[in-house]
């Protein structure tokens, strides 16, 4: 496949080939797209008829590319006398500087053409590869190609200009040029998401000619928000590389949402995933805690003003529950999709329970947990009145629409997630294991939250005593002695489903795990067939659904190996944590220290690089937090009371970490660490 180069701001991203050229593709996300909708499908830059051929591309910045073409030569060897330069540049829309330059001693004269065309193609019709169903027209007002499209009142439009003299058509842009010799021809393209069904109307895009300086959607420039992170400073240069990266991949997938104008939020990830979602968002605060904090106070507050307030069986929605998606396209406009916003996941509600505490612990902001109790008590209410649908004591789920609601709704939400150990599929309801770790979690730290904040001791003292019974009943009922860890789920018959996958490690997390099992579970995380040496495998390469480039069976999840090794630091395998970030991040060099969605779970000795998974998402939000997480579990950060408890564990692999100016309740500290040398070795 040929590599595709993305750039992206907030809501919007464009995805072409190493030319600068989008193909239209019914089936791929290329193109220009801006909160959902495709605002174009066709971007052909062509030379005298003919599609250049590149040199090089470069991706500068998260909202940058350039692209060095030169004409395709009639045979080999022969070298070209004119060179191409698109610098390309996205915000609602995107600029790009086209730039000729002519080497030669002779007076060139060309047909420049850019082919353009708009399909305005929701990301779902892209993904399921639907029809349209309203139309779509075109105008050429003010020097301007106008695409557009039209169903009832669903109406976008895109707008597209030129700097210099072009003879316009309904499908482009034709320029005549000249070049003297070693002269040069250039020209500003301005494509604009100009009616995107917002309220307000974008009439230029984001950034114009000449302008090289990031303005990221949060308030700050991308020094300031880089400055204001914790600095790192490292002898091991993967880490110190893609810890850059995280940062900048932060700073890019953040939006304003109109309904928290004053916030920004992350987007899940490129190109599938560019919409707030409840899971994704929460856990990326977490990660990100010890070093953008007020990225949790965003997402806590959007969470809480679109909780749940009522069935609604459509959007699975609940009284109390967490939201799972935002989508804007046209699909949800009309309907077809329930993502306005959808409530399909079991473990958003508890999820935002735990961070609610942590941010909090980390943060000392009591204002934020006393005005969101209200919304603590409702989720809390979830759990137990809608979460427990059938009041034995754990969180189950099963959609109410079958038609286009998700049928698996924890973190693995692929509709083969969950199988039996002989590969078979499990019947909902389903109680998958982790949800009920996250509850006991959630609990826990409520607890804390009502005794010390809500000054409620009787509701803390209720959710003691629930969480208490739940890790009895919890070690009880889904321990599978014979096999040595814990069920993945319960299915709608009660059964264990008896398959060993990933999601123990997140019980290890959650701390539900009873001290006496919780080696026999290390050593099936950390041995052969969970462990890829990558990274922890979603599903153990042994079980009858295991497949290497499987979404959620047998793939490796960076985010998921993230909250792997915190669980096992809480648990005292500092050993074993450090494996699995070292392996997670000996990775990121083979994917430009960006650690994508997942990728294959081949073995290590196999490969001897990651296999890349066809349709990862990248960047994508809790990958980008993966790196930040796995710096907390090595170098042991926790907070005390108001102070940071640093208690470090450095693997060999990544030598000397110094993290300063973490941010928290204590204002500034700074943590290090370093690598011990090796029983039997002396230091030189």
């Amino acid at each position: 496949m040929e590599r595709q180069v993305s750039i992206l701001d907030g809501g919007t991203f464009v995805v072409s080939d190493p030319r600068g050229n989008i193909e239209h593709s019914v089936n791929r996300p290329l193109g220009l797209f801006h909160l959902d909708t495709r605002f174009l499908s066709e971007w052909i830059l062509t030379i005298d008829g003919i599609v250049p051929a590149a040199l090089s591309t470069d991706d500068v910045q998260y909202f940058q590319a350039q692209f060095f073409l030169v004409p395709r030569p009639a045979a080999m060897y022969v070298e070209s006398t004119l060179s191409i330069v698109r610098s390309r540049f996205a915000g609602d829309g995107f600029h790009e500087d086209l730039l000729l330059m002519n080497h030669g001693k002779d007076l060139v004269e060309l047909e420049v053409r850019i082919q353009a065309a708009a399909d305005f193609a929701d990301l779902f019709e892209v993904k399921d590869m639907l029809p349209k169903k309203g139309e779509r027209y075109h105008r050429i007002e003010d020097n301007r190609l106008v695409l557009g499209y039209r169903r009832e009142r669903f109406v976008r439009e895109t707008w597209i200009s030129a700097s210099q003299p072009a003879q316009i058509d309904p499908d482009g842009l034709t320029f005549r040029v000249s070049i003297e010799p070693h002269g040069r021809w250039s020209t500003c393209l301005d494509v604009v998401a100009a009616i995107d069904g917002l309220e307000e109307r974008h009439t230029r895009v984001k950034y114009a000619h000449g302008e090289r300086h990031a303005r990221p959607n949060i308030g700050i420039s991308l020094e300031s928000w880089i400055d204001h992170a914790p600095r790192l400073l490292t002898s091991n240069e993967t880490l110190a590389r893609t810890y850059e990266r995280s940062l900048i991949d932060l700073a890019a997938l953040r939006f304003f949402s109109k309904l928290m104008p004053d916030a920004a939020i992350p987007a899940a990830g490129l190109p599938w995933f560019m919409a707030a979602f409840g899971r994704d968002s929460i856990i990326t605060s977490l990660q990100a805690l010890p070093f953008v904090p007020e990225l949790a106070r965003s997402t806590l507050r959007y969470l809480a003003r679109r909780q749940g307030s009522r069935r609604d069986d459509f959007r699975d929605e609940e009284p109390g529950k967490i939201l799972h998606e935002v989508r804007w396209g046209e699909l949800t406009a009309f309907e077809e999709r329930p993502h306005s916003p959808y409530f399909g996941a079991a473990d958003s509600t508890p999820l935002f329970l735990i961070l609610l505490d942590e941010y909090e612990r980390w943060t000392g902001d009591a204002e934020l947990v006393l005005s969101m109790e209200h919304s603590a008590r409702a989720a809390l209410r979830w759990i137990d009145q809608w979460g427990d649908r059938d009041g034995d004591g754990y969180v189950e789920y099963d959609t109410r629409n079958p038609e286009t609601g998700l049928e698996n709704q924890c973190w693995k939400d692929s509709w083969d997630a969950i199988v039996f150990h002989d590969g078979s599929l499990a019947p909902r309801p389903l109680a998958c294991c982790e949800i009920q770790g996250y509850v006991y979690d959630a609990k826990v730290r409520s607890a804390r939250l009502a005794r010390e904040l809500w000054r409620d001791p009787e509701l803390a003292a209720r959710l003691e005593r629930d969480a208490v019974e739940l890790k009895r009943r919890f070690n009880q009922d889904f321990w599978l002695e014979d096999r040595g860890f814990f069920a993945l789920a319960l299915d709608g018959r009660k059964r264990r489903v008896d398959s060993l996958a990933s999601n123990i490690g997140h019980l290890l997390w959650s701390g539900i795990v009873e001290a006496s099992k919780a080696e026999r579970v290390v050593e099936h995380l950390l041995g052969p067939h969970l462990f890829s040496g990558w990274g922890v495998r979603t599903l153990a390469d042994d079980e009858g659904g295991y497949n290497p480039i499987g979404y959620h069976v047998g793939t490796v999840w960076p985010h998921d190996n993230s909250l792997i090794a915190l669980g096992l630091r809480r648990y005292g395998f500092s050993v074993e944590a450090g494996r699995i970030a070292t392996g997670n991040l000996a990775a990121a060099p083979f994917f430009h220290y960006r650690l994508p969605e997942a990728f294959a779970g081949y073995p290590r000795e196999l490969t001897k690089f990651p296999v890349e998974y066809p349709t990862a998402c990248s960047p994508q939000a809790w990958a980008t937090g993966a790196p930040l997480l796995f710096l907390r579990a090595v170098l042991g950060l926790e907070p005390m009371g108001n102070r940071l408890f640093v208690d470090p564990a450095v693997p060999a692999e990544l030598g000397e970490i110094r993290l300063l100016d973490i941010p928290g309740r204590w204002g500034r500290s700074d943590a290090f660490g370093r690598a011990r040398p090796e029983p039997g070795l002396r230091a030189a």
